[in-house]
């Protein structure tokens, strides 16, 4: 009895050890596949990264053309049904779909394949087109440096592998769409043509865009709202040609200087913006959605050494949180006339002038806020000088409510995947088109940004954590997830 116990007892742990190893093996072969799954993700995001889609140099536009084709060919890949390119008078847009259900709700993905120019190129540590994963401190899992690695190519490419994995395990339970343009970085000038145009086909429930950010990789946040945009050139026009410095210094007007003094008018001693009528549609945030943007802690001495000042500066009696997300902002973008290159030239330019950008809060219209602007200059101005003012681009403020079903499925979604509730923030920058989507389709967007405010968007070394990309399809899918629960009857 005693030999037949002992025989069963190392039977059951032979059992035991041969059920450890078999278990071993499968989390080997899992991670083995996971790994090899990521690595093709990260390898598709390289070669799009690849691609220098340009969209404000004209040199680029057959490279632009290109990244609108290998969109198509991707979202084919990954299970849209039904993807089109379509030609616009200025760069492509590319629409996909996968339609399961003309009943169930549609979820519609905007993005952009387009870049910014990457000058300067002599600040880049590495070439701006040729991606390659590096550690930093922030980012200890690895980042890809590349233009357009967070703006916007690799938050696209989130929503893209969230849907293909939907898609592959049979977990789609809602229509899909991608609306996904070239022109985003130049002012979306033909996309609102283009909405008005395809209407019917672009109806969707609520539209998903990652081109904003999270506060950190440790504390999520969800934006509720954009600020607005007006972009202008102002020229100062004095002599007929550039004079010589000695010859009528002193005894003429100088384009620079007055366009200079104009400038320098354009806020108060208390950095308001010091145009009448400009506050008179800002409607005052409330104190608890105050408070709220407020849990965004910010490291004052962390955020100057982030950038590289000396000391802040904003409008009197706001945060710096609350500067740069809901209150308005004006800033000179350039200003040049006259002789800028090495040595001398003792000249006065005929000419001056300024780019000026402006950030507005909900209720504030760009198309009045420009009509104010452009009065004003005009009206500052000496009539020794002549004055125009260009409108180059626009697009309303955005604000979603937190009540809407879109926003709460998101907020659900980060408290999913981070393990910690998001915090609700403003973004201080502007996606125009936004409030074009929601004029025209009447559906509101959800604002799901993975980037960091440190990833160089616009700037030289751009670049977008590996933990944020894979993080973000993760979160994508459980916005999915919490969508179809919160849409079913």
């Amino acid at each position: 009895m005693r030999l037949f116990y002992s025989l069963h007892c190392n039977a059951l742990y032979i059992c035991v050890n041969i059920l450890n190893v078999v278990q071993t093996l499968i989390r080997h072969l899992h991670f083995m596949i996971l790994s090899k799954t990521k690595q093709r993700y990260i390898e598709q995001l390289k070669e799009f990264l690849s691609i220098p889609s340009i969209s404000a140099d004209s040199r680029f536009s057959k490279e632009v053309e290109r990244a609108a084709h290998w969109v198509k060919k991707t979202l084919i890949d990954s299970g849209c049904t039904q993807v089109k390119v379509y030609p616009t008078e200025g760069h492509p847009i590319v629409f996909g779909s996968r339609i399961i259900d003309p009943k169930l709700p549609t979820v519609m993905v905007y993005g952009h394949y387009d870049v910014q120019p990457p000058d300067p190129l002599d600040q880049w540590e590495t070439e701006p087109f040729k991606p390659i994963i590096k550690k930093t401190k922030i980012h200890p899992q690895g980042a890809l440096f590349a233009r357009g690695a967070c703006d916007d190519k690799g938050q696209l490419m989130i929503h893209v592998k969230a849907f293909e994995e939907l898609v592959n395990q049979d977990n789609l339970n809602c229509n899909v769409s991608f609306l996904i343009e070239g022109e985003e970085e130049v002012g979306s000038n033909h996309l609102e043509q283009f909405l008005k145009e395809y209407k019917q086909e672009l109806a969707s429930d609520v539209v998903l865009i990652s081109d904003t950010a999270i506060i950190s990789n440790s504390q999520p946040s969800i934006t509720s709202g954009l600020r607005g945009l007006c972009y202008f050139e102002v020229k100062v026009k004095g002599s007929s040609i550039d004079l010589h410095s000695g010859v009528y210094g002193g005894a003429v007007p100088n384009p620079l200087t007055v366009l200079c003094e104009l400038m320098a008018k354009l806020h108060d001693r208390n950095r308001k913006i010091n145009i009448p009528g400009f506050y008179d549609d800002v409607i005052l945030i409330d104190e608890e959605s105050k408070a709220e943007i407020n849990k965004e802690i910010l490291d004052l001495q962390e955020f100057k050494d982030s950038i590289g000042i000396k000391n802040i500066m904003g409008e009197k009696d706001y945060t710096t949180v609350e500067r740069k997300s809901i209150r308005p902002a004006l800033d000179i973008n350039g200003i040049y006339g006259g002789y800028t290159l090495e040595g001398t030239k003792t000249v006065i330019p005929s000419e001056a002038t300024a780019k000026v950008s402006m950030r507005l809060v909900p209720n504030q219209n760009w198309k009045k806020i420009s009509s104010l602007f452009s009065n004003h200059i005009k009206k500052l101005a000496p009539d020794s000088v002549s004055v125009s003012v260009k409108i180059f681009q626009g697009g309303n403020p955005y604000l979603v409510s937190k009540e809407h079903i879109g926003f709460k499925a998101a907020h659900s979604a980060y408290s999913d995947s981070f393990g910690i509730s998001p915090i609700t923030t403003r973004g201080g920058g502007s996606i125009p088109i936004v409030s074009n989507i929601e004029e025209i389709l009447g559906a509101k967007s959800i604002l799901m940004g993975f980037g960091l405010d440190s990833d160089a968007i616009h700037s030289p070394n751009e670049h977008f954590g590996l933990f944020n990309f894979f993080k973000g399809i993760e979160t994508v899918k459980q916005f999915y997830s919490h969508y179809a629960q919160l849409t079913t009857p």
